[in-house]
């Protein structure tokens, strides 16, 4: 293999979960512009037509499913549904995920964050920690375990989970379960890592900083949230899905063929401190 076709994609058979918007719909159109067979899986009909009709006008090989990561059964049988068109699956992008909404604090940046009752640990719902661990921990597990069925047979494989930069630095703007199923999904990724590198199957985490996207109702979509962040983000601007596309090109191809069990960081330097 020359250095020309490292990042090759083209063919590969791909899953996306939580693929039909924001850094799910990155990962998407990085593959799919780039020859790769992808179906996109999120709980959202909608959005799945219309960025399925989008792409494909586009020239691009995508599909959509409807599928809740928190149904196993269904999951696992439209992992078996997809792989049997396909021939088999190359990569799996474990990324559906919500935000758990607020945290112990009210504000994003600032000196003055107000405390919110609501967030703190002594209000925390039990139906609000578990619909956050079902979909972002309990649901990372099962797709992982449904790509390994498949990968593992044929002795080769990308998997990639998105956890966050919250895996390891405390936002208390989020609530805590986010960061508890965050950094679990981390450590989740290192044991399994562990496990399938002798089936030459890869295991890897992307971990976003504050990125644009719809979760947690589109609040980084506004324009005062993204300047407010962009005086403490080092390169002072918020991250886009688009950032996300020569990472997950690194990660789902063989230009990262010995790179295994590893949290790549993609956050502008946010985790690294204040530098202005």
């Amino acid at each position: 293999m020359t250095t020309a076709n490292l990042f090759d994609v083209a063919g590969h058979a791909v899953i996306v979960t939580g693929g039909a918007s924001g850094i799910g719909l990155g990962y998407t159109e990085a593959l799919a512009s780039r020859g790769a067979r992808v179906t996109m899986l999120d709980v959202n009909a909608e959005r799945i037509a219309v960025e399925t009709r989008r792409l494909r006008d586009q020239g691009m090989d995508v599909a959509g499913r409807v599928v809740d990561v928190t149904d196993h059964k269904a999951l696992d049988s439209t992992f078996a549904e997809i792989a049997s068109g396909y021939g088999g699956l190359d990569v799996v992008f474990a990324n559906a995920g919500i935000n758990s909404g607020t945290g112990f604090v009210g504000a994003w940046v600032g000196s003055n964050r107000p405390r919110v009752p609501e967030g703190a640990l002594e209000e925390y719902r039990d139906e609000r920690w578990n619909r956050v661990i079902a979909i972002n921990l309990d649901g990372v597990f099962a797709t992982c375990r449904a790509a390994a069925r498949h990968m593992r047979p044929r002795k080769r494989g990308r998997i990639i989970i998105t956890t966050s930069a919250a895996s390891s630095r405390i936002e208390p703007a989020i609530g805590a379960a986010y960061m508890a199923s965050k950094a679990g999904a981390a450590h989740f990724m290192k044991t399994i890592a562990l496990e399938l590198a002798a089936y030459n199957i890869t295991v890897n985490a992307i971990a976003p900083g504050l990125f644009v996207t719809n979760i947690g109702g589109g609040h980084a979509k506004s324009k005062e949230v993204q300047e407010a962040f962009s005086k403490v983000v080092p390169m002072h601007r918020c991250g886009f899905p688009e950032d996300m596309h020569g990472l997950a090109l690194f990660l789902a191809s063989s230009a990262s063929s010995y790179v295994t069990g590893q949290e790549i960081i993609i956050d502008g330097g946010l985790v690294l401190g204040h530098a202005d």
